[in-house]
């Protein structure tokens, strides 16, 4: 099953909005949502959003815990264009850009979750001898 969540015109430029988009690719929810939680980016807090709105279309309120973020892009929006006033009276251009932010969550598949597992089991085995 997949869910679709898109965010139409979000005043940041395509580029750097795909400069966060590339840390979550391919990642399970809850990761993807705690590499937002940490990303020192404006951006990030409008691609939390728009992955909670995902997660939610899922229909899996409870527990994302069998979600992934199987696909995500950005496609260029409208650009707003804007004068700034320059010398001796002169009119300066100058162009905000938008972009539409489109995010697909996806179930796991059983493979991919006993990778997880066996993973927790990992770190929390390597946790214990450590310790």
């Amino acid at each position: 099953m997949e869910a679709v969540a898109r965010a139409k015109f979000v005043r940041h430029a395509p580029r750097k909005v795909n400069q966060v988009l590339g840390l979550i690719h391919n990642k399970p929810v809850e990761k993807a949502l705690s590499i937002l939680s940490f990303t020192p980016k404006t951006v990030a807090p409008f691609i939390a959003k728009t992955l909670q709105s995902a997660i939610a279309n899922g229909g899996r309120l409870k527990s994302a815990g069998g979600l992934k973020v199987k696909e995500c892009w950005v496609g260029q929006g409208p650009t707003l264009k804007r004068m700034r006033p320059g010398p001796m009276g002169r009119g300066l251009p100058y162009k905000r850009k938008t972009c539409h932010l489109t995010i697909v969550v996806a179930d796991m598949t059983p493979e991919e979750i006993k990778g997880k597992r066996k993973k927790k089991a990992e770190s929390h085995k390597q946790a214990t001898v450590q310790a």
